[in-house]
């Protein structure tokens, strides 16, 4: 008597309709374009928003310095008109307005030089930063750290051992 297996189910034939690996990958990397694009064009949408707004906000704050800058020379000649109330000749008024203004200047421009003794003109913070990494770049380059790293643990590196036999036998 004999006993039947039913045959072993191979693997299917493909359909046609199945994609392939190459049709997947190539929609794959079609997917990834269209969503990288399209995040593109949503970064760009916003920061052409925002930018309009700060263009709007930059006008504002001209306007208002221009304005500010108006109202300091009409305040200077206030002032200078009120010297000619008091008695004082129109001239002289005005000449008191200008050398204020050129005391407030000189203290200013002392102030800004004083300022600038602290001033270095380079990122040295980072100039050094960018040294260490070159160094750490060339060295990871040279094979110095991987043979300090080989040195310091022999087991993790894959270094051999020599057996008690005397033979070598392989650690890892």
């Amino acid at each position: 008597m004999s006993t039947q297996f039913p045959d072993p189910v191979g693997p299917e034939a493909p359909r046609a309709a199945d994609p392939t690996i190459g049709r997947l990958v190539n929609d794959a990397v079609s997917d990834v374009s269209t969503l990288v694009r399209s995040e593109i064009a949503l970064a760009k949408a916003e920061v052409s928003a925002d930018a309009k707004k700060a263009g709007k906000a930059g006008g504002m704050f001209a306007a208002a310095g221009f304005l500010a800058v108006l109202g300091v020379v009409f305040l200077l000649h206030t002032i200078a008109q009120g010297l000619i109330a008091l008695g004082l000749a129109p001239w002289l008024s005005y000449l008191i307005v200008t050398l204020l203004l050129f005391v407030v200047a000189g203290i200013l421009a002392l102030l800004g030089k004083s300022a600038l003794k602290n001033f270095k003109g380079k990122p040295e913070r980072a100039i050094a930063s960018t040294k260490q990494t070159v160094e750490a770049v060339k060295q990871s380059t040279s094979g110095e750290v991987t043979a300090r790293v080989r040195a310091d643990d022999p087991v993790d590196s894959g270094a051999t051992a020599t057996s008690s036999a005397g033979g070598r036998t392989s650690i890892g």
